[in-house]
């Protein structure tokens, strides 16, 4: 595995990125998460070669990009990007825009295959179309396909999603996944949604103030009672399972010795999936009760009981598989259960609280 690793410095007026030595296994996607201003984009422009006051040192595996102010060229660098507004050529059509990057490749580069990226991004039938006749989700597409047929080692993607509908977002997420998994391409993501981060993200690069905070794995970080990913909804888990055929109107997704059912439908084509679960959706039985409307009873064990504000606590589990899974209940329900670690009991989730 290939892995991108430095110690990066950019000035930017009165800001100032100073990353930290780094070190990124290149797998899956690598999100950049942080509040607006922590250096997010900063640190990707420095990465890209994109501002030619980066400092520091960069290597992609054994090939030094950046050694103090002498810097590999971006163009060099085999670095497809994806931007916020799609930064399309407005006066040309579809198929003029990727033909733009597919001419401007050097020649020792092959492009990829044309008719094959276009049909998995979703815009054959758009080729000859102007792109201002295209919506956001549309336009987004034509820049994933334009930076996919230049072969390029990395993807970067520069909060790609912020200015789309909650429709096209869904979609979109969907298409991420599918590029990833079949080109098997490291992507650099920048988001501030938690949502994306826990749908997409192999690991993370926390980021506050021009600095590397920290790097974990998606499950790492959702194992933190402060995990920074917590919002307004409050703690979150991502399972993960196979999907399986629909059954009496519900989707069954395979964790172990553990089913989870599902009310969304939306045809899968993954042999893998992540369901997200918020902590205050889970309820917890000492027994299996069977006369309930609750479909979902996952066998779990008690790891750990973390008090929080307003007389509730938020109750670690592990279920069969080893997954872990939150459940926030009040301090109240804790003690009449008699909770202690290492209890045996069952996590309850209604199928209408999840989504994949």
């Amino acid at each position: 595995m290939t892995t991108l690793s430095g110690n990066l410095y950019l000035k930017l007026g009165n800001f100032a990125l100073n990353s930290g030595y780094f070190e990124l296994p290149l797998e899956g996607v690598t999100v950049l998460f942080g509040r607006s201003g922590s250096g997010k984009s900063t640190l990707l422009r420095a990465i890209s070669g994109l501002d030619k006051h980066t400092e520091g040192e960069l290597y992609f595996g054994d090939v030094c990009w950046q050694n103090g102010r002498q810097a590999l060229p971006t163009q060099k660098r085999h670095i497809g990007f994806v931007f916020q507004d799609a930064a399309l050529f407005p006066h040309m059509t579809v198929r003029q825009n990727l033909m733009y990057a597919v001419k401007r490749l050097p020649k020792s580069v092959q492009p990829a295959d044309f008719a094959e990226i276009v049909s998995r991004v979703g815009i054959a039938d758009k080729l000859d179309r102007g792109v201002n006749f295209l919506s956001g989700g549309e336009k987004q597409r034509v820049a994933i396909a334009r930076a996919l047929l230049t072969r390029p080692d990395i993807l970067c993607m520069d909060e790609p999603l912020s200015a789309l509908d909650w429709r096209s977002k869904a979609e979109m997420l969907t298409l991420i996944e599918d590029i990833v998994s079949a080109y098997q391409i490291p992507v650099l993501y920048i988001t501030h949604a938690p949502a994306e981060v826990e749908r997409l993200a192999n690991q993370i690069v926390f980021m506050a103030n021009g600095q590397i905070e920290r790097i974990e794995t998606l499950q790492e970080s959702l194992s933190r009672i402060d995990s920074p990913l917590f919002d307004d909804e409050g703690a979150v888990s991502v399972l993960q399972g196979i999907p399986l055929s629909v059954e009496h109107g519900l989707r069954p997704i395979q964790m172990g010795a553990n089913t989870l059912w599902l009310s969304d439908l939306t045809e899968l084509k993954k042999s893998s999936v992540r369901v997200r679960v918020l902590a205050k959706d889970v309820s917890l039985a000492l027994s299996d009760p069977q006369q309930l409307s609750i479909i979902n009873h996952l066998s779990a064990t008690v790891l750990a009981i973390l008090p929080e504000q307003n007389h509730r606590v938020l109750v670690r589990l592990e279920l069969a598989d080893g997954q872990k899974l939150f459940s926030a209940i009040t301090e109240h329900s804790a003690q009449r259960l008699q909770l202690a670690n290492g209890m045996k009991l069952f996590a309850l989730i209604k199928s209408v609280a999840l989504a994949e």
